[in-house]
């Protein structure tokens, strides 16, 4: 306590020299300059996370089953009456994908066929990301697809017609045929609308009715390569995910949103914590400053650290002052960079500062605060100002008990 109570003094009360002042203030700058950067850039990861997440959402849903082995598997309507009465569970679909090749006025391309059920779009809400026509798979015996805005970019698919075109399917028969048969099942499918969630899934992805892919596939009624599920509100899907993990054994792969995407959001955690040591990096080179302002504060209290060392005060309590001192530098400059970064938080929130060119589908950096965030981030700043305040607390022990001004 008593050492602190030293520093305190030093920080406050003005010295014989103004220039200590000046490098000190200098010094608490740079350390809350720091400390906003390393929280605002967490925050914009945060952001873009959610971002990402969200538009994900719209196309991977909060749980989904896939067989172990293979890529399909057969439901009967019991099975799926159990599902769909697992406490938790408010809607399961049933979807089927396979790779197909598709052609629409001479122009082709391969992608992904994904044939969903009437449940799907309230699975994920994907008909809100409908831009350009309307969310319609099946009008009586007519069958419609909607397609990725990449996909529909690649195949020159246009919604807007009068006389709709339709899109031609093909897809491998399955069955040994003849010489002169044709290796190929076609069926034609009319484009409704074009969906744009996120590159990955609009680049590749064609979504149509359940029953009319089956078909195509030549597969037997209820055979699905995955059961998507929404849990009702406020359940956690982590707990839901537990219990279906565990009900159907190991025959079934179950994934939360997180787990269907690992790959990304590792990639983004990487990049987040590589940010926040580069900006490390920079906070300790700030702090050279904070050194520089310790040592000519020793310089400049060698009279009182000889009277302190003459009233009996040992290495201990004179390298706990300048320790103490660092501390309290640097824990202001971490409350100052912390009312900073918040502030600048919430002007980006309100009046959106820092924009983003038009095509992205937000207009302004992202940013989300975690609170969880401001404990590393105090951490490293308080460790790095304990690192830059040993070497002066080391100077100050050497300053001997008899002192005399030369």
């Amino acid at each position: 306590m008593l050492p602190f109570l030293f520093a305190r003094r030093y920080l406050f009360i003005r010295g014989s020299t103004n220039a200590i002042h000046v490098i000190t203030g200098i010094s608490v700058a740079g350390i809350a300059i720091g400390t906003a950067a390393l929280i605002l850039v967490l925050s914009v990861f945060n952001g873009f996370e959610e971002v990402l997440s969200g538009l994900f959402g719209y196309f991977n849903p909060e749980i989904k089953i896939t067989p172990a082995k293979g890529k399909t598997f057969e439901v009967d309507s019991a099975f799926l009456d159990r599902l769909r009465q697992t406490p938790g569970i408010a809607l399961v679909s049933e979807t089927l994908e396979e790779i197909a090749f598709f052609e629409y006025e001479g122009s082709q391309d391969f992608g992904m066929l994904k044939g969903v059920d009437a449940f799907y779009a309230r699975i994920n809400d994907i008909d809100s990301t409908v831009s350009e026509g309307q969310y319609v798979l099946r009008e009586g015996e007519t069958y419609y697809a909607v397609i990725g805005a990449g996909m529909s970019q690649k195949l020159r698919i246009r919604t807007e017609v009068r006389t709709p075109i339709p899109l031609r399917v093909y897809m491998p028969r399955r069955e040994q045929i003849g010489f002169l048969e044709q290796p190929f099942i076609v069926r034609y499918v009319y484009p409704s609308g074009i969906f744009s969630i996120q590159q990955e899934f609009d680049n590749q992805y064609i979504i149509a009715d359940l029953e009319w892919v089956r078909e195509l596939l030549d597969v037997p009624s209820g055979t699905v390569s995955a059961l998507e599920v929404r849990c009702k509100p406020g359940v956690d899907p982590k707990v839901v995910k537990r219990y279906l993990a565990q009900q159907l054994g190991p025959g079934f792969v179950v994934r939360d949103r997180y787990e269907q995407n690992e790959a990304f959001f590792k990639v983004m955690q990487l990049e987040k914590w590589m940010a926040f040591a580069i900006l490390t990096l920079m906070l300790i080179l700030m702090a050279f400053n904070m050194v520089g302002a310790l040592w000519m504060l020793v310089l400049d209290k060698q009279r009182d650290i000889a009277t302190l060392r003459s009233l009996g005060a040992d290495d201990r309590l004179i390298r706990h002052v300048f320790i103490g001192e660092g501390i309290l530098l640097t824990a202001l400059g971490l409350v100052i960079g912390i009312i900073l970064a918040v502030g600048l938080y919430g002007a980006q929130k309100q009046w959106e500062l820092v924009s983003i060119p038009q095509g992205f589908v937000v207009s302004s950096y992202p940013i989300a605060l975690r609170i969880w965030d401001f404990f590393p981030v105090s951490l490293t700043v308080l460790t790095v100002g304990f690192l830059a305040s040993l070497a002066p607390a080391a100077r100050a022990v050497r300053v001997p008990a008899y002192w005399r001004e030369e």
